[in-house]
């Protein structure tokens, strides 16, 4: 298993996601196009693609000219029934792609939140296992419409596209649930004036919130990334029958 990790900035680890993909013993191939605008250079090479968040915004085009190009790379990676995950750059960058509106400095969520499961969410295999109302870690205040044809698995009082698939296998998460508590120890120290800024006071709480929820959020963020290892593993077992015969 061969899975092309795409990141937009410094200092967004794999967390939970590491996790799983190193018990299904893959191996990933980084693309940091922030730095040097370098991307996949096809579909072929890779069974999954991972997108992950970012500071930027998924229309920052002229200071970040590889987006355009990220999103083609994500809808043909979809289209042609590979695994795509994007995580919540990652997922609006996949919502424009398929031509979803992106609803930029619309609604922060900060913190561990937690986030319920739609009807169709109950009965798509990312979040097979979960709670109908699970806790997470987010980090965003850019959202995006839902694109046509794609289901909507996941939502928040506050955002409402939280999670979605489009196609077969890819999907986006708004959410942060690979961000275990290892992840986010390292934000509130790399990250910490922008946090203040942000969120005034979370820090002098953080103690108390890693206690209340990042347990629970852990355990979530490994199930859901577990989920979604399977999938990889499904459709490149569909590419090579197609291939073969």
């Amino acid at each position: 298993m061969r899975v092309a990790v795409v990141e937009n900035m410094k200092n967004t680890p794999l967390g939970s996601l590491g996790v799983a993909l190193a018990e299904a013993n893959a191996e990933l191939d980084y693309f940091r196009p922030y730095i040097d605008g370098r991307l996949p250079r096809s579909i072929f090479e890779h069974d999954a693609l991972v997108v992950l968040g970012g500071e930027q915004d998924a229309l920052d085009d002229e200071a970040y000219p590889y987006l355009p190009a990220l999103a083609r790379l994500m809808q043909r990676f979809s289209e042609s029934g590979k695994a795509v995950l994007g995580i919540c750059l990652g997922a609006q960058i996949l919502a424009r792609a398929y031509g979803a509106e992106n609803l930029l400095s619309r609604t922060l969520e900060f913190g561990w939140k937690p986030v319920s499961v739609t009807n169709d969410g109950k009965a798509d295999a990312l979040l097979a296992g979960l709670e109908a109302e699970f806790t997470t870690f987010e980090w965003h205040s850019d959202t995006f419409t839902l694109p046509e044809g794609a289901s909507l698995l996941a939502s928040t009082p506050l955002v409402e596209n939280q999670a979605f698939r489009v196609g077969p296998a890819a999907y986006g998460a708004q959410f942060h649930f690979e961000a275990n508590a290892e992840v986010v120890e390292g934000w509130t120290a790399g990250f910490e004036q922008t946090i203040e800024r942000m969120e005034p006071g979370w820090l002098s709480r953080y103690r108390d919130f890693v206690s209340a929820h990042a347990a629970e959020a852990d355990a979530n963020g490994v199930a859901i990334a577990r989920n979604w290892v399977a999938m990889i593993k499904v459709a490149a077992a569909t590419d090579r029958q197609a291939a073969s015969g």
